[in-house]
């Protein structure tokens, strides 16, 4: 291996210099930002230190650009279709189908900064899927509260208040199936230990459309 997989990672440095710079901005104002010290930033930007997940995603955010913007990372996926992650609400969205006309269910992987948010349920119209991949996803749907480990899913009627993030502050990684106009997705995973954690004892697992 000549170690190419690893240069966009090694260009961040340069960037976020670029970045503090051309915004006229200190290291110690970014640090107030993102929670990471001044001279950790200072080492990321020397190239002395290789930045993580959750900084990049922290970095990202502070400097409202996308994470492969600041990463340089090329096109990924198929050449077709290119994937552009966007900020949004403390996550990076990575739309993973084409938004079609009429609707039709749409695919997307999300990153969720690693930040404490207070809920702010909200309901629109659709049926949503969530598929934990890496981290603890935090659920609130209605009154219930619930925990997802990685390869826990839950499904529900999005007209249901509704609001997920971080369960212990660190990042999460989710695959999100929407249907706008409630269509739902047939699917089982390939683990299936029962209902998610809730942390509410003895509560039961969300469900779909609430019966009439």
């Amino acid at each position: 291996m000549d170690g190419s997989a690893d240069r966009p990672v090694d260009t961040v440095g340069p960037r976020l210099r670029e970045l503090r710079r051309r915004r006229g901005t200190t290291l110690t104002a970014v640090a107030e930002v993102t929670g990471i010290s001044p001279s950790t930033l200072s080492r990321l930007e020397s190239g002395k230190r290789r930045p993580t997940l959750e900084m990049l995603l922290s970095l990202a955010q502070a400097f409202d650009v996308a994470l492969d913007d600041l990463v340089g990372a090329p096109p990924t996926g198929d050449p077709r279709v290119h994937l552009r992650p966007q900020a949004a609400e403390g996550m990076t969205v990575v739309p993973l189908t084409r938004r079609r006309p009429g609707g039709g269910i749409q695919v997307f992987k999300m990153l969720i900064a690693p930040a404490s948010r207070a809920p702010a349920p909200r309901t629109h119209e659709g049926f949503e899927w969530l598929y934990v991949i890496e981290g603890r996803l935090r659920l609130v749907l209605g009154d219930r509260d619930f925990v997802l480990a990685p390869g826990e899913a839950a499904e529900f009627d999005t007209r249901t208040p509704h609001w997920f993030g971080t369960a212990d502050g660190r990042a999460v990684e989710v695959l999100s199936m929407f249907g706008g106009q409630g269509e739902r997705a047939h699917l089982r995973t390939g683990r299936d230990n029962g209902p998610p954690r809730d942390t509410e004892r003895h509560r039961p697992r969300p469900q779909g459309r609430p019966e009439s």
